[in-house]
């Protein structure tokens, strides 16, 4: 894998831990970059469907389209269909009708076997973090590349870069209990952007942390959309969209009820 100098990358890491060597980080590859390059959407849903027995309906006749390199909120209530739309883009859940394209890729025609291959070009973030307790905050990020048959060679290189893209060069030893709340979360996203995808999902990345901290961890996710990745983040926090306008993608019963290039949490 060839791996290329960012400035962006270079001055997201300077911003957030000071002055230091820059950071490496790989290209992104695979269908999803290849649609970056083609310039195709990154994300089409095309009158997707999901209902949960028995009955339930979680998202009715939800069509939209998000190209590269976009910023996404996804809003609305508890219930609203957020987290299943969330769940359909890693394809942890099937839709009940209706296409889902990422990178040009339709996730319904997709082979078992290739799904994995998707999930290495999208990185995950999530409120609760999910790091392994009993591994350090650098294991962690190395479990990631680990599962993925990275060399040990390209984890010593990759890990240090991302941890100080982060932050939190001097808690590579730290285990998650030793750390705060945003630095775990930081850590996760260390873990989701190690190798650079192009897409990042982000289900409720500050849900569990302050209001300082949480400013934080949303200018970390800016400066790695200013690289290229497109961010979707579904979130209840209000006061973060309002300031950000970026486009907003408000869910209400299961149903797309606004779509704001630069919107608020609500509707004004």
């Amino acid at each position: 894998m060839t791996t290329a100098h960012d400035p962006e990358l270079t001055k997201a890491a300077d911003d957030v831990n000071g002055s230091g060597p820059p950071v490496m980080l790989p290209e992104p590859e695979g269908a999803i970059a290849e649609a970056q390059a083609g310039g195709r959407p990154m994300i089409v849903f095309d009158a997707v469907k999901k209902v949960y027995e028995p009955n339930v309906v979680a998202l009715e006749d939800v069509s939209l389209t998000i190209d590269k390199g976009e910023f996404v909120f996804l809003v609305g209530p508890s219930g609203s269909g957020k987290s299943t739309m969330v769940r359909l883009l890693i394809k942890e859940l099937e839709p009940t009708s209706g296409r889902i394209i990422i990178g040009g890729r339709e996730l319904g025609r997709l082979k078992k076997k290739l799904v994995p291959i998707l999930r290495r070009n999208i990185g995950c973030v999530f409120q609760d973090f999910k790091l392994l307790p009993n591994r350090t905050a650098f294991e962690n990020i190395a479990y990631a590349l680990k599962v993925q048959g990275e060399s040990s060679a390209a984890i010593r290189s990759k890990v240090p870069e991302v941890l100080a893209l982060v932050g939190l060069s001097h808690k590579g030893a730290s285990y998650p209990d030793e750390l705060s709340g945003g630095e775990q979360q930081r850590v996760s996203i260390a873990r989701a952007f190690v190798n650079h995808p192009p897409l990042l999902i982000c289900d409720e990345p500050t849900g569990n942390l302050d209001p300082d901290t949480s400013v934080g961890i949303m200018q970390l996710l800016y400066r790695i959309n200013q690289t290229g990745t497109t961010v979707v983040m579904a979130t209840h926090d209000r006061e973060m969209v309002d300031k950000m306008r970026r486009r907003v993608i408000a869910l209400e019963d299961g149903h797309l009820m606004r779509d704001e290039r630069r919107g608020g949490y609500v509707n004004r």
